[in-house]
């Protein structure tokens, strides 16, 4: 059972462990919201909802496919990622990246729930960062 909407229209939103979702990353500011959080609604058409830490082969794995992850876009509040950041990424992106060989490391406790329309939990655990591997 969900919790009333916020003020925002978003509601506390679970992660893919079933506890509720906790921030990804502050620096760079993630989000579909841009609020740290990999919460998501419907008009974020890429569910941008895998708390990733990018790898240079994940963010070159994107580039070129025509996402480019790397270049800052100030008008988007994206100043670029590099291998490291912590993100908010599309799905659908981290499954083609995983179906590659190359998918970024995940945080399970800051990936929402609705991944698992998408993903294996399988794939997120084997591809999951410890809590000391996490910073």
């Amino acid at each position: 059972m969900s919790a009333p909407a916020g003020a925002d229209g978003r509601r506390s939103a679970l992660n893919v462990l079933g506890t509720a979702l906790v921030p990804c990353s502050y620096d760079p500011l993630t989000g579909w919201y841009r609020d740290g959080c990999c919460h998501t609604d419907a008009q974020d058409a890429g569910s941008h909802v895998i708390c990733a830490r990018v790898s240079v082969e994940f963010l070159n794995f994107q580039m070129e496919r025509g996402n480019d992850l790397i270049t800052a876009r100030p008008e988007h509040r994206f100043r670029g990622l590099k291998p490291g950041d912590r993100w908010c990424v599309c799905a659908l992106r981290w499954r083609e990246a995983y179906e590659a060989g190359c998918a970024p490391p995940v945080v399970l406790e800051s990936t929402h729930q609705r991944a698992l329309d998408y993903v294996l939990m399988e794939w997120l655990r084997k591809c999951a960062v410890t809590p000391a591997q996490q910073g």
